[in-house]
């Protein structure tokens, strides 16, 4: 069994060199060695790639292009970025056609991705670039930006998850229905392995998810606050019934609802698919007592694509637009009196996503929605 062992090894293996070894390995130990023969362990393959073309670039629309791909052995293929995926995760030897897909670019910069050929311990990248997209400028004219935040530099949690930056945002906590029985209970960006504000592919996704019998989301405001100005947000919209996200705010100093204020810049409910509305809540006007002041609008795939809604807010009146078209306005009244303009003081920005709620699960709720997604490209504040 000895000399047929080795022999096998000396005969079949492909490698000459490894071939002398065994047998000087095997002559060594017959005249008079310890009797032991070594294990000399075949060397290995070293695989290559020939790539063509050798990197990729797209425009901002969603693209595929195809790479040849010849190798000296079996291989399997990763993306590090969600945007830039392939039709298949492993190739053979000889040669292998990967198809490569970027999705849409909603954001106004350029991305790029990296795939990775993987084959044992060698590896091959591959570069991956796409242009920015195209971002309409709605602003209006003598505003300045004093406060940006376009979710792409994300600090890391203990999980090694990027999430929103706390010296911008905080989070409020906590379920109890928050004045509108509302079901989901918010966290602190995540709970244990549950991470419900991911920053991602330079967007911030705020994710509404089931874990046991609990729907856990996020509720995240501004360090900051502002008085008068122009606020914007770049948006997509969650889909199902249930599905109830926001982009308000609140008066740094609020205590009283109504009496202090609120200014919903943008709300949406997932039952009545592509509608959008801009309301004002104060004492004298507000939905408790069925005279809240607000209009809606229709905004064409609000689901599927990204939208950019905001308010003009200064001491005569607050505005309400939809991709640059106003479709809301409420007049300051002059008369002073905080019942009926409360809007006289800083306000801080905040953005959540409930789940059903007396307005979100009018028409009941839809867990096969979960988990749901609100996508925000970015958060803009401009004052003259």
């Amino acid at each position: 069994m000895f000399i047929s062992k080795y022999l096998i090894n000396i005969l079949f293996f492909n490698d000459m060199q490894y071939k002398m070894i065994v047998l000087a390995a095997w002559l060594l130990s017959a005249c008079g060695g310890s009797g032991t023969t070594p294990v000399v362990e075949p060397p290995v393959k070293e695989i290559t790639w020939q790539i063509n073309p050798s990197s990729l670039s797209f425009t901002d629309k969603t693209e595929t292009k195809s790479i040849l791909i010849t190798a000296n052995g079996d291989w399997t293929v990763s993306s590090n970025q969600s945007w830039c995926t392939t039709d298949r995760k492993t190739g053979y030897n000889g040669q292998t056609s990967l198809n490569v897909t970027a999705s849409k670019n909603n954001t106004d910069a350029q991305r790029t991705a990296e795939l990775t050929l993987l084959s044992g311990k060698y590896s091959k990248k591959i570069s991956v670039v796409q242009a920015a997209g195209t971002v309409e400028n709605y602003v209006p004219a003598g505003y300045t930006l004093k406060f940006q935040d376009e979710f792409n530099d994300a600090r890391l949690s203990d999980g090694k998850t990027p999430l929103p930056n706390t010296q911008k945002w905080f989070y409020e906590t906590g379920a109890g229905g928050w004045g509108n029985n509302e079901i989901q209970n918010y966290v602190a960006g995540f709970r244990g392995t549950d991470t419900c504000a991911v920053i991602s592919d330079g967007t911030l996704k705020i994710i509404a998810k089931k874990v046991g019998t609990e729907v856990l989301s996020i509720r995240m405001n501004t360090n900051q606050s502002w008085q008068y100005g122009y606020f914007e947000a770049r948006l997509r919209m969650p889909t199902g019934k249930g599905t109830w996200p926001a982009f308000w705010m609140l008066p740094k100093d609020f205590k009283n609802w109504p009496l202090d204020g609120e200014i919903d810049i943008m709300e949406y409910v997932g039952y009545d698919p592509n509608v959008v509305h801009c309301t004002v809540h104060t004492e004298a006007y507000n939905h408790a007592i069925g005279t809240q002041k607000g209009a809606s609008t229709t905004v064409t795939n609000a689901e599927t694509e990204f939208h950019i809604y905001a308010i003009e807010w200064i001491a005569d009146y607050i505005r309400g637009f939809a991709d640059g078209v106003e479709y809301f306005r409420f007049n300051n009244d002059g008369k002073g009196d905080i019942n009926t303009w409360p809007f006289n003081k800083p306000f801080y920005l905040k953005l959540n996503l409930a789940w059903g709620g007396n307005w979100g699960g009018a028409q009941g709720v839809d867990e096969t929605k979960l988990p749901a997604t609100y996508e925000i490209d970015y958060v803009r504040v401009y004052q003259k």
